[in-house]
């Protein structure tokens, strides 16, 4: 699997030549950002958790800047039918976990999910690991640039129920976003965007990247979404 990221002897490094001049406040975030600032949910100290990634890939599309999401399928015994990142747990085949083991695994779960090309991804970011408590996931969101943008689509429709992106604009735009309420009482940020509600620890990501980069716009935390389904 040839992507934008590699170097001569096979291994994966982060780049950030050629990055669109609208991504520089989310490069900044990568070097400035503390665990604590994106989730009360870390690692736990004992190392125990099963490692996994995540791509966080940035586009342009013909609304401008743009994400990459999924849905996953409703038949799925784990987070079924929620919109996310691409991603997954790591494979022994991609590595060290504290190497370059989760760039792999994040550009493979979204070749395996979307159909993308990797030769196109550019990955220019890690940030902190963090914790997925109801499924016992340590999580690295893996950050790239859709350099040379491919067609993607439900590879496999058993995991996925369809496959989007949503502009930037839409996700700042108030209007769009909500307080989502759990059943069993938890609350946390949502967006109301192309047709789906991003809830839990996607949506935790997307608003706190938001916040971090500047592109936040005030919205009213008072309007709460109630989830039908626990997870």
């Amino acid at each position: 699997m040839k992507h934008a990221s590699d170097t001569h002897d096979g291994r994966l490094e982060l780049s950030r030549d050629g990055l669109p001049a609208w991504l520089d406040p989310v490069a900044h975030v990568v070097e400035t950002v503390e665990p604590r600032q994106l989730s009360r949910f870390l690692p736990p100290a004992d190392g125990a958790g099963r490692q996994s990634a995540v791509l966080i890939l940035f586009g342009e599309g013909r609304s401008g800047p743009e994400l990459l999401l999924m849905e996953r399928a409703s038949s799925l015994r784990s987070h079924a039918g929620q919109p996310a990142f691409p991603g997954g747990a790591l494979d022994p085949e991609d590595g060290d976990p504290q190497g370059d083991g989760p760039l792999r695994a994040a550009l493979r779960e979204a070749e395996e999910e979307t159909g993308l090309d990797p030769a196109g991804v550019q990955l220019f970011g890690v940030l902190p690991r963090l914790y997925i408590p109801v499924s016992g996931f340590v999580v690295t969101p893996v950050l790239g640039w859709w350099r040379e943008p491919s067609p993607v689509g439900v590879v496999d429709p058993k995991e996925t129920a369809r496959v989007f992106t949503v502009p930037l604009a839409d996700l700042t735009d108030p209007a769009n976003r909500a307080t989502a309420v759990h059943p069993r009482g938890h609350e946390g940020p949502a967006f109301l965007v192309e047709s789906a509600l991003v809830w839990g620890f996607t949506a935790g990501i997307i608003d706190r990247l938001l916040h971090l980069a500047g592109w936040e716009r005030p919205w009213d935390r008072g309007k709460h979404v109630p989830l039908d389904w626990s997870a």
